[in-house]
């Protein structure tokens, strides 16, 4: 078995600067990284990472809080936190809340004893309903929202559902109902602002009977969409505030006989994988999911280390993608 020793000689380095290009690898030449990399495949070597724990004090891991791990968007931000996370030599322990203060306390806990080195929380903070910040928790935000009194990785939120609501009310759409999130959910909050935002910039009132409460489900969108097909009136029209919630309302407001664009049109935000496979194929913002992992990985790496300087926030980009599930309103509702 090779060691540490080996991939010094290998690389034609120091132990010391292997043994940093391992633990702080941003602390080490690209040059030098590139040779250590080389020796390490070649010598096949694996490193000891109990005898690091204990030399570094470090438990090699970090926890990631997820409020719901069948979310497939959540499952695609994780895979970024695996991707970085594996790199530098850590576990990552899943912690499957399911919403529960209790349950999140269980994986705070292990931070706060030592038993893993920092956490990366998926659910958006909530001033009255959040554990963190909490001193001596090193702690980043993914997928969070505004004023996010911790570090934080996510894209603009407003702005998005903005641009998604300009655009249906370009193809003459005025009458434009919304599924929503839970109602206390930061992200549904942000996102009905950009929704009632772009109504009053078309000058267009805001109907609260075109909003109907989901909670990001697929069900929840199938549910939903019966209360729009029993309007006198239905809208032309809907806005998902996630694209579970699309697919559902889609399938449910096909079975009651609308034609998905025809006669309504369906919106959804994330851009899951299914969504360019559902029938119609699904308009929807398109969230960078594994980068607001990796992102959300890397900053808790470089705050562990003690090497980030700059800003805790990053707002990253997110796509419109347009698809065939939208199209003009119809003629006679114009």
């Amino acid at each position: 078995m090779s060691t540490i020793r080996d991939v010094s000689k290998q690389a034609g380095l120091s132990i010391a600067t292997v043994s940093r290009a391992l633990s702080t690898p941003e602390k080490v030449s690209p040059e030098s990284l590139k040779r250590v990399q080389a020796a390490i495949e070649k010598l096949q070597y694996r490193p000891n990472m109990l005898s690091q724990k204990f030399r570094y004090n470090s438990a090699n891991s970090i926890v990631v809080l997820v409020p719901n791990i069948a979310n497939l968007f959540f499952s695609t931000v994780i895979s970024g936190i695996e991707n970085v996370a594996q790199k530098r030599g850590f576990n990552v322990l899943l912690g499957d809340t399911r919403d529960s203060m209790q349950r999140e306390q269980e994986f705070v806990h292990l931070v706060e004893t030592r038993q893993a080195d920092g956490l990366i929380q998926l659910r958006p903070y909530k001033a009255n309903n959040s554990l963190l910040p909490k001193a001596h928790v090193t702690a980043v935000n993914a997928s969070g929202c505004e004023n996010t009194p911790y570090p934080t990785v996510r894209i603009d939120n407003v702005a998005a559902a903005q641009e998604v609501m300009r655009y249906l009310i370009s193809l003459g759409h005025k009458r434009i109902g919304m599924i929503s999130g839970l109602k206390d959910n930061p992200h549904a909050i942000d996102r009905m602002r950009g929704y009632k935002a772009a109504l009053a910039e078309a000058g267009i009132e805001f109907d609260p009977a075109l909003v109907t409460e989901g909670d990001f489900t697929l069900w929840s969108g199938l549910n939903a969409s019966g209360h729009f097909s029993r309007m006198p009136t239905p809208p032309t029209a809907l806005f998902c505030m996630n694209d579970e919630m699309a697919i559902g309302a889609i399938k449910g407001l096909k079975s009651k006989g609308f034609r998905v664009p025809e006669d309504i049109s369906v919106t959804g935000f994330d851009d899951l994988e299914f969504a360019k496979y559902s029938d119609p194929a699904l308009t929807t913002i398109a969230q960078p999911a594994g980068k607001i992992g990796e992102k959300a990985a890397e900053l808790l790496f470089q705050l562990l280390d003690g090497t980030h300087e700059g800003s805790t926030e990053f707002v990253l980009p997110y796509e419109f993608v347009i698809r065939q599930s939208t199209g003009p309103a119809p003629q006679q509702q114009n």
